[in-house]
C-alpha cells in the first residue's frame, strides 16, 4: 500500500523482474480497506513518521489490527527524537555521482515536531541532467506515546528494538523496530 503512485510503479517493476506476484493497492496507508485478512503487515523505512497527524497514526494502527489475523504480526519502524533533533534538524545533506546528484536541506521544528526536507535531485538522462524538486514531511513521535497508541488499539506490544539489533533502543538510537502481535 502506498498513496504514491510512482513508487509503487517502481515496485511493481521491480517484482516483474524478479517474477513475484505482488498486489499493489494504491491508497493512504492511514486510512485504507482490504479484502481480507493477512498474517503481517510492515510498515517500513520512516513510512509512519510521514503520518504527521497522531489521529491518523491511531487509526492505521486500528486498522492493522481489523485486517490482521489472530496470531498476526505488525511491524514497523520510526526516526526517533535523537535523529530528527541531533542528525536530521537543520543540516544540508549532499551526494554528487555520475547517474544521480542530490541537495537535501532540512528544517526542523522542536514546537510541532515536524521535519520538512527540501530534496533537489539531478537525474542523468541520455546526455542531460533533469532536476527533479520534491518536498516532505516527517513527524517525530516518542516512542512511549507509539506505544500506548499500539496498546490503545488491541495490539498486543511485544518488543521495540534498536535498528536492526534484538536489543533495547539507546538514548541515542536513530531509528527503532516496533513488533507487535493480534
Amino acid at each position: 500500500i502506498d498513496i504514491s503512485y510512482d513508487m509503487l510503479s517502481c515496485a511493481k517493476n521491480k517484482s516483474l523482474e524478479k517474477n513475484l506476484d505482488i498486489l499493489f493497492i494504491n491508497q493512504d496507508i492511514s486510512n485504507f480497506e482490504l479484502y481480507g485478512t493477512v498474517d503481517a503487515f510492515t510498515c517500513l523505512l520512516d513510512s509512519l513518521n510521514y503520518i504527521t497527524r497522531k489521529n491518523d497514526v491511531r487509526r492505521l494502527f486500528r486498522l492493522v489490527y481489523n485486517y490482521l489475523n489472530p496470531g498476526g504480526l505488525f511491524i514497523f519502524d520510526i526516526n526517533t527524537r535523537y535523529k530528527f533533533e541531533k542528525i536530521l534538524r537543520n543540516n544540508v545533506f549532499y551526494s554528487v555521482d555520475n547517474e544521480v546528484t542530490y541537495i537535501w536541506e532540512n528544517k526542523y521544528s522542536k514546537k510541532n515536531h515536524i521535519c520538512q526536507f527540501d530534496i533537489t535531485l539531478f537525474i542523468k538522462e541520455d546526455d542531460k541532467y533533469r532536476r527533479y524538486d520534491e518536498i516532505h514531511y516527517e513527524r517525530c513521535y516518542e516512542i512511549e506515546d507509539l506505544k500506548r497508541m499500539v496498546i490503545g488499539s488491541g495490539l498486543e506490544l511485544l518488543n521495540v528494538y534498536d535498528s536492526l539489533k534484538l536489543s533495547s533502543p539507546s538514548k541515542n538510537s536513530q531509528r527503532v523496530f516496533f513488533v507487535c502481535r493480534k
